[in-house]
């Protein structure tokens, strides 16, 4: 099990809209699964589309420097769009799956489960990114939508910090939690996805599974992201304000 940092000061999280969010983190700046394009129909490439339904509070641009990209996927446009390709061409680092960084090259770079990279701080020391199993859907579901990667942010005297992508397996966090529990906040990719690729079945976690997630992971504090802007995410905030107080912890959830 990993040592949890010391520091109390909470980690600042930002919440864009969608999956997206930035996390500064020891100094260093984190952007999760980059979504900035306008509502409207946007195609998976097989006749098929997700439909965004509200544009994002910020513009790229407003967001000042980003160090590193933590992509959980690179294959749907609700966890990278076209505004956010365009985006990873100034960013330094993008730490992503295998397969997806073989599709994206420039700064891309491959972080398997369990691999870690370490990045300096501005102010001196190294903040580490481990990459953590997750799986977009039940057992299986990678030969229909692909890998996918979450992600754990550590450091001395640094908070841990677990970024999920979208992942549908308590199994998984549970392992996690095996390595890194407990953590301080939990970045929870929600929204209970639904879609007809596999037949209606979860592909993020749902509002009550999320609790769970959190619970699992003795998180101190609870972001959920990826809830919103979609037409396919089924279940939003108000599902998951009544799931974290039937579960006792909505008192550590935070929305922005």
């Amino acid at each position: 099990m990993a040592t949890a940092g010391t520091s109390r000061e909470p980690v600042p999280v930002r919440v864009v809209g969608g999956p997206t969010a930035l996390i500064e983190y020891g100094g260093v700046r984190f952007l999760t699964d980059p979504t900035f394009d306008a509502p409207g129909d946007y195609p998976l490439g097989d006749g098929r589309a997700l439909t965004k339904t509200a544009a994002p509070s910020v513009a790229p641009g407003d967001l000042g420097r980003i160090d590193a990209v933590l992509l959980s996927h690179d294959q749907h446009p609700d966890n990278l769009d076209r505004s956010g390709r365009t985006l990873l061409a100034d960013v330094p680092l993008v730490l992503t799956t295998p397969s997806g960084a073989g599709r994206l090259g420039g700064t891309a770079r491959a972080l398997s489960p369990w691999d870690t990279v370490e990045l300096d701080r501005p102010g001196g020391g190294t903040v580490t990114v481990t990459g953590v199993p997750a799986l977009h859907g039940p057992e299986g579901a990678e030969e229909v939508v692909g890998e996918v990667v979450g992600f754990v942010l550590t450091g001395v005297d640094l908070p841990t910090v677990y970024v999920s992508g979208d992942n549908a397996s308590l199994d998984l966090v549970r392992e996690i939690a095996d390595r890194f529990a407990p953590v301080d906040t939990a970045v929870l990719f929600a929204g209970a996805v639904r879609t007809a690729l596999l037949d209606g079945a979860l592909l993020t976690l749902d509002s009550v599974q999320a609790a769970e997630a959190a619970r699992i992971l003795g998180a101190r504090r609870i972001v959920p992201v990826h809830f919103d802007s979609w037409a396919h995410f089924t279940e939003g905030r108000s599902a998951l304000v009544d799931a974290f107080t039937a579960a006792g912890l909505v008192d550590r959830v935070e929305f922005d």
